[in-house]
């Protein structure tokens, strides 16, 4: 804990030796979160580094309150929001509406490992990734999507409710034999 306090006053002074000690100790996590808001890992890294340069310039703003970790995931997530926001297009749905009439719904889901699913998630239509992650991976409510993503309250119930029929299709599939797939 002395450590990362040494780390966080280093980088405070702007000492290069503690930003590379931050960036090297935390790096590989926030990857991992920069990665599930972005189309791919060239993305994810630009959304990574755009977020480490937003830490270490508001790292004096960091009142020790909450863990330090959460405080640069959620500089990490907005940054990735700001530029989800920036490059955002609109997707046709017609798609979405016929995958859900042929959808069964009572798919179990433990099966896949949280690798598997995390790659499933990444093929998701853009709006409905970002509505699924900060949803059922980050917790905020339908409310807080709506004001981060400027979308209504019932948007983001059916992003949600549509990534999770895109997402459950998949997994049928991804469990089907060879034969089966070739009927649908």
């Amino acid at each position: 804990m002395d450590q990362q306090k040494d780390i966080i006053k280093g980088c405070v002074k702007g000492e290069t030796e503690a930003q590379g000690a931050l960036f090297k100790k935390y790096s590989k996590i926030l990857f991992g979160v920069c990665l599930r808001y972005t189309k791919d890992h060239s993305a994810a890294e630009d959304v990574l580094h755009e977020g480490f340069i937003k830490i270490f310039l508001n790292i004096a703003s960091y009142k020790n309150k909450g863990s330090f970790e959460g405080w640069m995931r959620r500089i990490m997530v907005n940054t990735a929001l700001e530029r989800y926001r920036k490059n955002f297009q609109m997707y046709p749905v017609s798609d979405v509406t016929e995958l859900e009439s042929k959808m069964n719904t009572n798919i179990i889901v433990s099966e896949l490992s949280a690798q598997e699913l995390l790659v499933l998630i990444k093929d998701l239509p853009p709006a409905y990734k970002m509505v699924f992650n900060l949803y059922a991976i980050d917790g905020y409510s339908h409310k807080e999507i709506g004001e981060i993503l400027n979308i209504s309250i019932g948007t983001s119930k059916s992003n949600l409710s549509r990534a999770r029929k895109i997402l459950q299709n998949k997994v049928r599939q991804h469990f089907m034999m060879p034969e089966e797939r070739k009927r649908c």
